[in-house]
């Protein structure tokens, strides 16, 4: 099993953009995604195995958002014990896309082997994502 935790508020996978270079379309990540991606990459290195996992996975993630401002001191109390859970944009899905495709070749092959996936929202003080990933 391999566990890390990447520190820093979550970002989520955005939207492709698409322009126009010498009359052919081309897709591309917002910056605000690659960038996230490329630490999310470089956070899990140290836990990456010496030859990329094949075969099918499971990943764990709990994504914690940062505790809102507008939270008085009892929210914020049961923000931190996950009684108070976001349920607010982006979606959850859009984060596990994200940190699925930054683990290409960096802990697996490809995020296709991914067959068992458990995402969770949580706020927290320490925005953070925790990412558990075992072969099956």
């Amino acid at each position: 099993m391999i566990k890390f935790t990447v520190l820093g508020k979550p970002v989520a996978q955005g939207r492709v953009r698409t322009t126009t270079i010498n009359g052919k379309p081309r897709c591309y990540d917002p910056k605000k995604s690659s960038d996230y991606k490329d630490y999310v990459r470089l956070a899990a290195t140290p836990h990456a195995p010496k030859s990329l996992l094949e075969g099918p996975l499971c990943m764990k993630l709990k994504i914690y958002k940062p505790t809102l401002k507008s939270f008085n001191k009892t929210e914020k109390e049961q923000a931190e014990l996950g009684l108070l859970r976001p349920t607010t944009k982006p979606d959850i899905d859009n984060y596990v896309k994200g940190v699925a495709d930054a683990l290409n070749n960096v802990i697996w092959k490809d995020d296709n082997q991914l067959v068992d996936v458990f995402a969770s929202k949580f706020y927290s003080e320490k925005p953070r994502i925790e990412i558990e990933i075992e072969e099956l």
